[in-house]
């Protein structure tokens, strides 16, 4: 198996990890967080809380080994763009990070909030909004590192015919799409997830993208513009 189908075939399936860690992490956790007696509830879900908090872990660190797994042969075509989609990406490892991070703290104060008498609820809930405030805004920092950093990598697919150019094209104006999502939840402070409709493009084309890297693989690449112009020269 040579280097660009093991690159293929590895980014194909972290595509794969790190989109079913954040769908199925969001899933779990959503209908707990939702409703003032939000605190209440994770106290009788704490291992479904938890697990999503795992899931968002996961997806952390599927998301940074994506751009990182594609480098090695994006860099062939545009060195600066596929070292910025591994920064972003890099980002966005962090700010889910820290939004696993958040959710997790809050099954310890949702425990301590249920143990108190009711006089000091109020300040275990202000604890738990604060909580759930940096958990919201750090997964909004993460996908709005997200779109960027896909969309960098996208743009290279595009120029370079590494995969067909529906297929990059469809990535590139899907994450155009999350990134007036994510404009969209910054002004109006709802989350970013309630925007299905502006989502839903692009996790549907990562999956396709997964499939096609996994079956097909990237294309025998042509020789970048600038390695052409250089050997001219010499």
């Amino acid at each position: 198996m040579d280097s660009n189908r093991r690159t293929a075939l590895t980014a194909g399936i972290l595509f794969i990890a790190a989109t079913i860690a954040s769908l199925l992490g969001t899933a779990i956790e959503q209908p707990v967080l939702t409703g003032t007696d939000y605190l209440t509830r994770i106290s009788e879900h704490m291992t479904r809380v938890s697990a999503g908090g795992l899931l968002e872990l996961v997806a952390a660190g599927t998301s940074a080994g994506i751009a990182i797994s594609l480098y090695p042969v994006l860099k062939r075509w545009s060195g600066t763009l596929a070292l910025g989609a591994v920064v972003f990406r890099a980002i966005e490892a962090v700010m889910y990070t820290v939004g696993a991070v958040s959710m997790l703290s809050l099954v310890n104060v949702a425990q301590r909030f249920t143990q108190v008498a009711s006089s000091g609820h109020g300040w275990f809930q202000a604890i738990g909004d604060s909580l759930l405030a940096v958990r919201q805004e750090a997964i909004l920092a993460g996908v709005f590192a997200f779109a960027l950093g896909a969309l960098m990598y996208y743009v290279i697919f595009y120029r370079s015919r590494l995969i067909p150019r529906w297929l990059s094209g469809w990535g590139i104006a899907a994450e155009v799409l999350m990134l007036v999502a994510c404009l969209s939840a910054l002004f109006s402070h709802h989350p970013v997830t309630s925007y299905t409709i502006l989502i839903l493009p692009i996790a549907l084309q990562e999956m396709v993208m997964a499939v096609w890297l996994i079956v097909r693989g990237l294309r025998a690449p042509a020789i970048p513009a600038g390695i052409v112009a250089s050997t001219s020269a010499a």
